[in-house]
């Protein structure tokens, strides 16, 4: 008999309620018993999420930007790593427990599902190589560690964060799909990056829908649950809201 795993359908939103959202699943699975949970999210206004330790080292610039008109929200991850632009990408998000080995052994069994999921699109995903070091770069996307998914031609696809918490584990990471290159280049100083088989096929009508609903069919296969959707309730949206 396969688990029952909580599924938030996609939610688009600020991303102080996105990650308000993921550190509440935590706790609640932490201490709760609420049940391992798969979500799917965007960001509106687009933000800049900041690893845990990065809180105070930071471009300066980054406090002033604007984008369409609004100001760019900077937002506290969680999670390790460094900042991710979310502008035209998609974040997912899964929170479980009881994974066995190392957070380099979790990240290989936790990203399965992203590896499968894309396999349905002829998209070949593997792990990247460099080790986890920073310290030249505020752009998480400007390396790929071994916690991070290239493309066939190493371009850099999913890049994800973990934390762990007793025997639970909140892991969540970004997908660029269709990232604009002027807003790029301000924030990160530097040319946006290549277009990614994965973007590639977004620009050839692969629609975040079809993404969304891979990834998911990928999800029950590799983890052997049964995703049941389950928005979110009123009482919970009041205890999420708490914590912004």
């Amino acid at each position: 008999m396969t688990t029952p795993w909580r599924f938030i359908p996609p939610l688009d939103a600020p991303g102080a309620v996105q990650m308000a959202i993921d550190t509440w699943l935590l706790d609640q699975h932490q201490h709760h018993g609420h049940p391992p949970t798969l979500r799917f999210y965007t960001w509106t206004p687009a933000a800049i999420s900041l690893g845990a330790s990065q809180r105070r080292q930071i471009p300066e610039h980054w406090r002033e930007l604007v984008w369409q008109g609004q100001p760019i929200d900077l937002v506290q991850r969680p999670t390790g790593g460094r900042g991710v632009l979310h502008q035209g990408d998609l974040t997912y998000a899964l929170v479980t427990s009881k994974i066995p080995g190392s957070h380099i052994q979790a990240y290989k069994l936790l990203c399965q599902f992203l590896i499968e999921g894309w396999a349905e699109f002829d998209i070949t995903l593997r792990f990247g190589w460099h080790k986890l070091n920073y310290t030249r770069t505020h752009n998480c996307f400007a390396l790929a560690t071994k916690a991070d998914l290239v493309d066939a031609c190493g371009e850099k696809v999913i890049g994800s964060a973990q934390i762990r918490r007793g025997s639970c584990i909140l892991q969540h990471g970004s997908m660029i799909l269709t990232p604009n290159s002027e807003l790029w280049e301000t924030v990160f100083q530097s040319p946006a990056p290549a277009v990614n088989q994965a973007r590639a096929a977004v620009g050839s009508g692969l629609t975040t829908d079809a993404i969304v609903a891979a990834l998911a069919r990928s999800a029950e296969a590799s983890f052997d649950c049964t995703l049941i959707s389950q928005p979110l309730t009123e009482p919970e949206w009041a205890d999420i809201n708490s914590l912004i």
